[in-house]
């Protein structure tokens, strides 16, 4: 098994306390900081001389059925890559995982053993997994779905709880340093991950340009919810170049494109229009302080969807329905002559295409919402993300969901408990 995700997500933690968990042993190789060991798969892989050399360099034994063998940071060895398929035949009874980032660019230098290695992806905490983190495991019951009706009181901690979470973000070391220390430290490590990430750059090359890469970067944090226009990301930069840094920074999962689909009809994927996208970035929290958000100020708006222009709204709608559904996400654009329309986000619920909306409030037109529903009535209703409280409005095909639902909104029975709104 492989451990997919970007970098400082919490892979190599994840796969130790499995180890820790479930086998009497672990035998962890990082081969990013033993190097030395690469020439281990440089030449026959033949599962048994592999473990047996293995063994005799980190002086453990690898037993199957009893240790966990952990090949991490493996992208910085392609060889090892290919081991996996010799291990999974000649040892079908070892356990072994794998975790690393910039997999995309070790796959694509090697002839992978397809059908041999299950991938899993590992993103940062969802809103209800750090309110988790904080101790609240009503709340995090609650979050879990389907989507209801709440208490007033509950109702009102919750999206304090989220505007913190907008700050913070998923990234396990920030969660971290905000439960045992404050926002302030949170904020100290988020700007060393993404240090990190601009250090990490260098590893792109000569694939891109590191300052095309940091510009790419910063402006996709400030064009979240935007069609992405490659010459408005980058200065000094030609558009296949910078369309070449905004791919790298996807198969790194730093960025997620999210393509517009010509129908809202499902497969989602039959139907894209891949001159038209937008992009959201691994975590809210890195997003923030890459636009440099006076979270002082931000912070006393009490509509979430005020805050930087609800670009952090649609953020973090991005990133809770990625998790959800495990799976791309896609929105819809109207193409052809008249006036533009797109809805945000599109999702599959019981086998339905299902379009989102992000909004301040209840009121308001929604016009491209309704647009959509009255051209595709197979599409049971839309729903409207924001900050008031769950219901709906059979009439109109809508339904009002808080924001905080957004990752609950594929739990089966979701619809189960709405309220109307009055008609209006």
């Amino acid at each position: 098994m492989i451990l997919r995700g970007g970098r400082q997500v919490g892979k190599t933690w994840s796969l130790e306390q499995f180890g820790r968990e479930h086998f009497t042993a672990t035998v962890k190789i990082d081969l990013e900081k033993r190097p030395d060991l690469h020439r281990m798969f440089a030449g026959n892989l033949e599962s048994k001389a592999l473990l047996s050399q293995l063994e005799v360099a980190v002086g453990q034994r690898i037993v199957p059925g009893q240790t966990l063998l952990f090949l991490d940071e493996i992208q910085t060895c392609p060889r090892a890559l290919s081991s996996l398929r010799y291990l999974y035949e000649g040892a079908p009874d070892l356990h072994v995982v794998a975790a690393g980032s910039l997999l995309e660019f070790a796959l694509g230098e090697i002839s992978f053993p397809v059908g041999r290695v299950q991938f899993l992806n590992l993103y940062p905490l969802t809103f209800a997994e750090f309110v988790l983190a904080g101790g609240n495991a009503p709340l995090y019951d609650m979050l879990r779905g389907p989507p209801a009706a709440l208490a007033e009181a509950t109702h009102r901690l919750l999206l304090e709880e989220l505007k913190r979470y907008f700050f913070v973000g998923g990234m396990p070391e920030a969660v971290g340093a905000y439960i045992d220390g404050s926002m302030l430290q949170a904020f100290e490590v988020q700007s060393e991950i993404l240090s990190a990430y601009r250090q990490d750059f260098a590893k792109y090359a000569p694939r891109a340009d590191k300052d095309c890469l940091n510009q790419v970067l910063d402006g996709c944090a400030a064009g979240v919810g935007e069609q992405i226009k490659y010459s408005r990301l980058a200065q000094g930069f030609s558009n296949p170049t910078i369309h070449k840094a905004f791919d790298l920074l996807c198969m790194a999962e730093v960025l997620h494109k999210i393509p517009s689909v010509r129908t809202p009809v499902l497969p989602f994927g039959a139907r894209v229009n891949n001159r038209r996208f937008k992009a959201s970035l691994i975590d809210i929290g890195l997003m923030q302080r890459l636009a440099h958000l006076p979270a002082d100020v931000e912070l006393r708006h009490e509509d979430l969807l005020a805050i930087y222009r609800g670009k952090l709204a649609e953020q973090f709608v991005a990133q809770e329905l990625m998790v959800s559904q495990n799976s791309e996400l896609y929105y819809w654009a109207r193409e052809g002559g008249g006036r533009p329309a797109d809805v945000d986000y599109l999702i599959h619920c019981d086998g339905h295409a299902c379009p989102i909306e992000v909004k301040s409030g209840e009121s308001g037109t929604l016009r491209s919402l309704h647009k959509l529903l009255a051209a595709h009535p197979e599409c049971p209703e839309g729903i409207v993300l924001y900050s008031g409280a769950y219901g709906r409005r059979p009439e109109s095909r809508l339904r009002f969901v808080p924001l905080y639902f957004a990752g609950a909104l594929t739990t089966p029975g979701a619809d189960a408990a709405a309220i109307r709104f009055p008609a209006s």
